[in-house]
């Protein structure tokens, strides 16, 4: 061994590159790609966990300059309040551009039916894509992860879509070598997906890690539920319960945020980031399976939503 190396073996190493740290740089360089491709991203931010990420990164991203693209929530008006407080903190933080694509203003115009079960996150696409048109995005960041579900694995990264916010599989690109193509027509626009290749752990391992807030209802906290479609949902104005469906009070957590009429609780004792941890590593049900009633309409729900121009 020659002086040089015996010198350099004895420096000290900060920190070993983890797989936290490839996810990372890969979701970083997927932002600043389409943020050097596309004109007119926007960033999709319900303040739930996945979209906390993809704000954090893309904080990174740019730092110390701002984020150059602006936010979009499609609200149902049957969010969680804590939620809700949540995503208007954040916004008012970071000096962010909030749009709020409104459920409820297309009720009100007639565009829109309520569902007989209450619950608006099917009814989601409509303001979406309408937002979509109006602002003319032509790129637009969500938070999916392949491990979520089925239809979500088989989705690229860049995934196009046409005129009408329409997805069709058989329209997917190759991207070999973290090469993107987000060329599209006219009216045409891309979604972009910089977690789909982290899941449920990776996400609140680097929660962890970066030390990011959370909503609190991520975390244990008694809470008035019922009891339908072997979950537990959150009484509350979208109908929900039922005379025959008794509420009581339970120690739950939520692993997933989305409409309150469809989005169940689990039971829980977790009330840290390090015992979620605990928690997740643990279990063998992915967190829509477990939490999401508008995934078990049928085997094949979520790709049917998605083709018609769902998240």
């Amino acid at each position: 061994m020659t002086g040089a190396t015996a010198a350099h073996s004895h420096m000290p190493v900060s920190r070993f590159w983890s797989h936290l740290d490839s996810l990372e740089s890969e979701a970083v360089h997927i932002i600043r790609e389409v943020a050097g491709e596309l004109e007119n991203p926007v960033l999709l931010f319900s303040g739930g966990k996945d979209s906390i990420v993809m704000l954090h990164l893309a904080l990174k991203a740019f730092a110390p300059a701002p984020v150059p693209f602006p936010l979009l929530h499609v609200d149902t008006g049957h969010n969680f309040p804590e939620v809700v407080a949540y995503r208007d903190r954040t916004v008012a933080r970071y000096g962010l551009r909030l749009l709020v694509a409104d459920v409820q203003d297309y009720i009100d115009r007639g565009v829109l039916r309520e569902r007989p079960d209450g619950t608006r996150n099917p009814l989601q696409t409509v303001p979406l894509t309408e937002a979509i048109r109006q602002h003319r995005f032509d790129a637009v960041f969500g938070g999916a992860r392949r491990d979520e579900e089925k239809a979500r694995a088989k989705e690229r990264v860049f995934s196009l879509r046409d005129e009408f916010s329409q997805w069709d599989p058989r329209r997917q690109r190759p991207e070999l070598w973290q090469l993107y193509n987000g060329r599209h027509a006219p009216g045409e626009h891309v979604r972009i997906f910089p977690l789909s290749n982290w899941t449920e752990l990776d996400v609140w391992q680097y929660v962890q890690r970066e030390r990011i807030e959370l909503p609190e209802i991520y975390f244990a906290h008694e809470r008035e539920v019922f009891r339908r479609s072997a979950m537990w949902l959150t009484a509350g104005e979208w109908g929900g319960p039922t005379p025959s469906e008794p509420v009581g009070k339970r120690l739950v957590r939520y692993r997933t945020v989305g409409d309150m009429s469809c989005t169940g609780a689990v039971d829980s004792d977790a009330r840290t980031v390090e015992q979620v941890i605990t928690e997740i590593a643990a279990t063998r049900l992915t967190e829509r399976g477990a939490t999401r009633a508008d995934d078990k309409v049928s085997e094949a729900a979520m790709e049917d939503r998605k083709r018609e121009g769902y998240f």
